[in-house]
């Protein structure tokens, strides 16, 4: 399966992550706005809440590989405390908090190093042991290849159709599928592999 490593994805991308024995990450492609490379949603007290990672932007390389993170403020603490107000009462965000925690406290300086080492984060988390390798040629178009990288594109609003699970603010808002992992983890802790095995994507 070939997906772009993203920011603390969407349930979907971990759901088709949580179906196969190994993962090839694209590494070669040219950087895109309004990805999940670089946002991620949560649940926040007024409904759907963004999070977005500050880049600097240059006239040289436009590779993913190459974007830099702008660290001129902190983006880490807003991250944080954002995700603290929004799941404190979760049932498991404290089971997660620390390592969270310590996560925001070392940030990497580019911007793919750092979703591959949420990825890991992630699969210590989900404790789902799933190899992966790089790619090392961009190739557009893949033949006989489960082509995922669509699931980054964080400009449609496609309805999957997943299944529903508590959240903290849903008596206000009802439930919103498809938000950050981190949604699902904090609400649903060690079951979280589980839900998303048992789920399908539909309308692809």
């Amino acid at each position: 399966m070939l997906l772009y490593p993203t920011y603390f994805s969407p349930i979907a991308h971990y759901i088709a992550l949580a179906k196969v024995k190994k993962v090839v990450f694209e590494v070669e492609d040219n950087y895109q706005k309004q990805t999940y490379r670089t946002r991620c949603y949560i649940y926040g007290a007024n409904g759907r809440q963004l999070l977005n990672i500050p880049v600097k932007h240059t006239n040289k390389s436009r590779k993913t590989k190459d974007i830099k993170i702008d660290d001129s403020f902190s983006w880490e603490k807003q991250h944080l405390k954002a995700m603290q107000a929004a799941y404190r009462s979760s049932p498991f965000f404290e089971y997660f908090e620390e390592d969270l925690i310590i996560f925001f406290k070392n940030t990497p300086t580019f911007l793919l190093d750092l979703n591959i080492k949420v990825h890991e984060l992630m699969m210590d988390f989900l404790q789902l042991d799933l190899p992966y390798t790089r790619t090392t040629a961009y190739e557009k178009d893949l033949k006989g290849a489960n082509d995922y990288r669509f699931l980054a594109n964080a400009k449609t609003n496609k309805i999957y159709g997943l299944s529903a699970y508590t959240q903290v603010f849903s008596d206000k808002f009802g439930f919103i599928e498809n938000l950050s992992i981190l949604d699902l983890l904090f609400m649903e802790g060690t079951n979280a592999l589980n839900y998303l095995q048992n789920q399908q994507l539909e309308n692809l």
